[in-house]
């Protein structure tokens, strides 16, 4: 017993803390809403660290890559799994909305009715090859030092970790400063983590107080149609990874260390935010470093198994509320591409993605209300698949690269 609770006392620290959160939350309700402020302070913190975490993990771990060989076989092998993944993700969503509809008649016009309320962004006109380079690229320095220029900010570190690599000797110097930059950064992580339980226990409490009883039937059934797969999905798909990853050694190392990233994803619903704790996770699992802090940054971009779900719930349930009929393959295609439009930050980060699912299926404009309403409330479990997944794929990814016995040989070391 003394064992376990060495174990998992960091993981027992932050579930109490949110199920305290729950309860505060559900019993004063709005009032909850007082305790934000700490929840956004521990946020914040996260957040702020994310941008120089990408970019010294990303590029101190390729830079000193002493096989430049294995730079391009980690990225391919990333890119595998990510593709393997997400579509067992958007096939598992289509099995499950076509087999229950998410929308009844009878809530059709209730749901109808919160529309007209619903403010509904216009849309930027650019077509798609200028939004792929705005996405990969940007025109100024200081753009880049952004979350919302993310996905330029990864391209940019990995451009910068090769060019590392390239100039050998003459390189050395800069990554051995990008190395002790790096370990100010880990440490600054250790000491927000201290006030983890707090902040995460007051942000559930907020959140829980604001968004606990203001869900129509409709979208009721949505989110518990959706949480009731997501939950089956965490672990059983995530556990089927774990063992063909590392087998039963897999298996039990990945529930042994991915407790705090869970609870981080639920409490924070940012991916971005859950960065930090969720590399820390699969290098506790025993993925190499050098593996875990490529994949779990991309994965934050690239990998979203639970967005990947929401998008196809999005699509269904304006197929089932205005009772269209798609091709089966046009959904698979915008619930994939639409979810790679989605930027790693809290509610509100899928707006462009939702836009896309309306444009591309002919969807009145108003029905963007109905796919925000969708997106806020099924986030917490959405954003846990979005970031566990990304520790499941690095084990696969070590499973590629390392060979059979990775966690066995990473142990020995």
């Amino acid at each position: 017993m003394k064992k376990f609770i060495k174990n998992y006392k960091s993981s027992l620290i932050l579930l109490a803390s949110l199920i305290i959160g729950t309860i505060v939350g559900l019993v004063f309700k709005e009032k909850a809403s007082i305790l934000s402020p700490f929840g956004d302070l521990f946020l914040n913190l996260l957040l702020v660290i994310i941008i120089p975490l990408i970019f010294l993990t990303l590029t101190t771990s390729i830079g000193k890559m002493k096989q430049p060989k294995r730079i391009g076989k980690i990225l391919t092998s990333v890119l595998i799994v990510f593709i393997i993944t997400s579509l067992i993700s958007v096939l598992v969503g289509l099995a499950t909305t076509k087999s229950i509809k998410l929308v009844k008649t009878q809530d059709a016009n209730s749901i109808k009715e919160v529309l007209k309320t619903e403010e509904v962004l216009e849309k930027e006109d650019i077509n798609f090859l200028e939004r792929t380079v705005q996405t990969l690229s940007v025109n100024d320095f200081s753009k880049i030092l952004t979350r919302d220029n993310m996905i330029a900010l990864i391209v940019f570190s990995i451009l910068i970790g090769i060019s590392i690599n390239i100039s050998k000797e003459k390189g050395k110097k800069f990554l051995e400063v990008l190395e002790s930059a790096n370990e100010v950064v880990q440490s600054f992580i250790k000491i927000i983590m201290y006030y983890a339980p707090i902040g995460l226990g007051c942000y559930f409490a907020s959140l829980v107080g604001t968004f606990g009883g203001e869900i129509a039937l409709g979208y009721g059934k949505t989110f518990i149609v959706y949480t009731i797969v997501a939950v089956l999905f965490y672990f059983i798909a995530y556990s089927l990874y774990a063992f063909i990853a590392a087998g039963k050694e897999g298996f039990i190392a990945y529930w042994k260390n991915i407790l705090p990233a869970t609870l981080t994803s639920l409490a924070t619903c940012s991916s971005a935010a859950s960065i930090p704790v969720n590399t820390s996770c699969a290098k506790n699992i025993g993925v190499s470093d050098d593996i875990a802090d490529t994949t779990i940054p991309l994965g934050t971009s690239f990998h979203k198994d639970g967005s990947i779900i929401g998008s196809v719930f999005k699509i269904m349930f304006l197929v089932n509320l205005f009772g269209t009929n798609i091709q089966t393959s046009k959904i698979l295609g915008i619930a994939l591409l639409a979810t790679l439009l989605i930027t790693a930050v809290p509610i509100g980060g899928g707006t462009i993605s939702e836009t896309l699912i309306i444009t591309m299926l002919g969807f009145p404009a108003a029905s963007l209300g109905m796919l925000t309403i969708i997106a806020t409330i099924i986030d917490p479990p959405a954003t846990m698949l979005n970031v566990v997944g990304d520790s499941a794929s690095s084990m696969l990814v070590a499973r590629i690269i390392d060979g059979k016995n990775w966690l066995k040989k990473k142990r020995k070391e």
